[in-house]
């Protein structure tokens, strides 16, 4: 049987070969875990917003129906009581989640949400003309053990 494989793309300073969930300062939107995109394009944003120059690790994917998915396909009603969950520091017990990124400027209509400065109909009339994103996060050993490293290599801001 073939299975399917996705090559996915992790961006940072430094090239991941062994991809492990680090807990940070800040609640991810998806809680912590090691992040991924379809997106090569979003990945290379995401290695080089510090300093202009990031690394990709690439990675393939073979999904496994034994873990634990959640998969938003849009940004829903449901996404959003996720993500604002998440980033009050909610976890939950899912392998992997997947699903649209709250990027900057999402995320600051997410916190004037939680904050109270907007109304949840003021936050979908702002979200609605953003660009698509993607992220994939992997939350456990046994999610990510689905990866296996490609190959990683330097990135540059063309800007």
């Amino acid at each position: 049987m073939d299975e399917k494989k996705i090559i996915l793309y992790h961006g940072s300073k430094e090239i991941v070969e062994f991809p492990e969930i680090r807990t940070a300062r800040y609640h991810k939107d998806f809680y912590f875990g090691f992040y991924c995109t379809v997106y090569k394009e979003q990945a290379v944003r995401w290695a080089v917003r510090y300093t202009g120059i990031g690394k990709i690790s690439e990675f393939e994917y073979i999904p496994n129906e034994k873990l634990r998915i959640l998969h938003f396909e849009e940004m829903t009603e449901e996404w959003l009581d996720f993500i604002v969950a998440c980033r009050r520091g909610q976890s939950h017990d899912y392998d992997i989640v997947e699903g649209p990124m709250a990027d900057d400027t999402i995320f600051n209509y997410i916190q004037n949400f939680i904050d109270g400065k907007i109304t949840r109909a003021a936050f979908w009339e702002l979200a609605r003309f953003k660009r698509p994103t993607h992220q994939i996060s992997f939350h456990t050993a046994r999610a990510l053990a689905a990866l296996r490293f490609v190959k990683g290599y330097e990135v540059r801001d063309e800007e």
